[in-house]
């Protein structure tokens, strides 16, 4: 692993780990998530699609699983996430007329065959793996026409709680998360065709920072950078951080900001793909799932603010 890499490196037991022991917690502060999906799932009412088979991409306690089986009643909707703690969550959310399918698996090694799968959503879930390899297995388990929709993290993220720990001590207390710009080149090398992204701010406002605190470990989201520091942070670094945290400190609450990368990207077509073998070429800019329900970043936005007035 080369430098750069190693400034994304997690530790992907430490991460289970986490997300397993916050199962319990996780709903009751899991605000973002539950605006973010909101959101994701709003975009795709802009997008035709009758799927015959839905994933839900590190579903977590499964509220994406529902929604989707709600939306596609007739498809089969898998539930897929690497902690068993949230999948269990999950499983208390099934009920006759919203089914789905619980899978315990990680989303760099999807146990799916070839071309099965027609959507996959996957809300907050990319900034905890290697993109690349999370994007090569969407791309071979996706069928021709098949749409990847995805929200993740970006590098603005907890930008307050960075700066705080920057001025204490050298070690990593908060990840680094990757740009909308080298999702999309990603995206492009995994072979997808038609990559849409960008990017929305949200601001939560807490009155102290144990909450913010709070809010983390019960998402799980602990510190899992391979370049954490491995002992316990004294008593005196964490008060100094805490202290420059405060100077963020805007009308009495104190934010914590979150940078949430969203992207829609299709599996290029049948005769796309075959077009590429006879030609040798690699399919980059393929048109997705029938050229003629490609919506731009503009539209998509449009239609979004358009639909929140009313």
């Amino acid at each position: 692993m080369n430098d750069e890499l190693a400034a994304y490196a997690l530790d992907p037991v430490g991460v289970r780990r986490s997300f397993d022991r916050a199962a319990a917690t996780f709903d009751a502060a899991a605000v973002l998530h539950a605006e973010v999906r909101a959101d994701v799932l709003q975009r795709l009412q802009l997008t035709a699609l009758t799927p015959r088979v839905v994933v839900d991409l590190g579903s977590g306690t499964g509220h994406s699983s529902r929604a989707l089986k709600r939306r596609y009643p007739d498809a089969l909707v898998i539930a897929l996430d690497s902690s068993s703690g949230m999948l269990r969550v999950a499983a208390r959310r099934r009920s006759w007329l919203r089914r789905f399918v619980l899978v315990c698996a990680d989303a760099e090694h999807l146990p799916l065959a070839d071309g099965s799968v027609d959507l996959i959503l996957s809300n907050l879930m990319l900034q905890w793996c290697n993109p690349d390899a999370v994007f090569a297995e969407c791309r071979r388990v996706l069928a021709p026409r098949g749409l990847l929709s995805f929200t993740t993290l970006g590098p603005d993220t907890l930008r307050e709680l960075r700066t705080a720990w920057a001025g204490v001590d050298p070690f990593s207390h908060v990840h680094q998360f990757i740009d909308m710009h080298d999702l999309g080149d990603a995206l492009v090398r995994s072979g997808f065709a038609s990559p849409v992204l960008d990017v929305e701010h949200y601001t939560l406002s807490y009155s102290d920072f144990t909450q913010v605190a709070a809010d983390l470990k019960a998402t799980g989201a602990h510190n899992a950078a391979a370049g954490r520091a491995k002992g316990l942070t004294g008593r005196g670094k964490f008060a100094a951080m805490q202290a420059v945290y405060e100077t963020f400190r805007q009308e009495g609450r104190l934010p914590a900001t979150y940078e949430v990368v969203f992207g829609q990207a299709w599996a290029p077509d049948a005769a796309a793909l075959h077009g590429n073998e006879a030609t040798g070429r690699s399919g980059e800019g393929a048109r997705g799932r029938g050229a003629d329900s490609t919506v731009s970043l503009d539209e998509i936005k449009r239609q979004l603010h358009s639909r929140r007035r009313r």
